[in-house]
């Protein structure tokens, strides 16, 4: 009797799922067009950055190209030493951030996730208010630079990046809603410290969330240019964001200035791909993380749909 009737439910639920053939078709179309919309503006950058400066300025930007070239990728080349040094900057800043910024993320998470902690409530609510309010940019300033002296350090660009309350909040969610306490309590009668629970049992059970949390600040440090222009002065300490977003200035400032430069700058200028230069940048900073990215999908799928469920 029981199995008819989980038979009948389960045929029950199918029904209700199944989509009719017009309205799986049109599913089919939308999505298609939603990821041709996505993809689009990629090929777009990329097609721009490999057509001639002349086509460009004479008809415009176009999917399709008049003439090819690689003068925007060269005028990077030029720039090989700043950029290499900035590179390696950007790999250690990213690195060292997300190794940082998961391990506490997830710590905190964790400790949040258990009910038994006193302060559980208290915590939650100071994790969750900075999504809503923030001290501003001038005390962030005043605490990063002159409180912690951290201004042109690599610090100052890891730390201010490192939690996010979205994130905790994520990690909290997931805890919650996939370690049994059964568990937890089973490790404490055998003897097991909390740091010997969480990295024995826990981490390995939890690998979804520490992908998604690591995707997240991955993309977090590797793209951000913010940080390094509040506290970063030398060009040593450049990431490649900032790097390549003062040539982009320089590019731009040099073009709105050609009136007032020498004739051997006005040459200059005219050979400069100012258009094909700017999508190249494009081009440097998307590709590295656009490669990374599917390494940790099918764990970011999974650990951002359980993040989404209230815990």
């Amino acid at each position: 009797m029981a199995k008819k009737k989980n038979a009948d439910y389960m045929e029950s639920q199918t029904k209700f799922n199944k989509l009719s053939p017009f309205a799986n078709g049109l599913s089919n179309i939308l999505f298609l067009l939603l990821s041709l919309i996505s993809i689009l503006p990629i090929i777009f950058v990329v097609v721009i950055s490999i057509s001639s400066e002349e086509s460009i300025t004479e008809f415009g930007y176009r999917l399709i190209p008049r003439a090819l070239s690689a003068d925007g990728f060269m005028y990077l080349f030029k720039q090989k030493t700043l950029l290499a040094q900035a590179l390696g900057m950007s790999l250690a800043v990213t690195v060292l951030g997300t190794l940082i910024g998961t391990l506490l993320t997830t710590l905190i998470g964790y400790v949040l996730s258990r009910k038994e902690f006193k302060l559980h409530g208290l915590y939650t609510w100071l994790v969750f208010i900075p999504m809503i309010f923030n001290g501003g940019l001038v005390a962030q300033y005043v605490v990063t630079s002159q409180l912690l002296g951290l201004k042109n350090t690599i610090w100052a660009l890891i730390l201010p990046l490192c939690i996010s309350s979205f994130n905790v909040i994520v990690s909290k969610t997931f805890f919650s809603m996939t370690i049994p306490d059964s568990l937890i309590e089973s490790a404490e009668l055998d003897g097991a410290s909390q740091f010997t629970i969480f990295f024995k049992l826990v981490v390995p059970l939890s690998q979804p969330v520490f992908a998604t949390i690591a995707l997240f600040l991955c993309f977090t440090y590797w793209n951000d240019w913010f940080q390094a222009m509040l506290y970063i002065d030398e060009p040593a300490m450049y990431t490649l964001q900032a790097f390549l977003n003062r040539l982009m200035s320089d590019i731009t400032e040099l073009a709105r200035n050609a009136d007032k430069m020498g004739v051997s700058q006005l040459e200059m200028m005219a050979k400069m791909p100012k258009e094909s230069a700017r999508m190249a940048v494009v081009v440097v900073i998307v590709a590295p993380i656009a490669c990374a990215y599917p390494f940790f999908q099918r764990y970011f799928i999974s650990g951002l749909t359980v993040g989404a469920v209230k815990g």
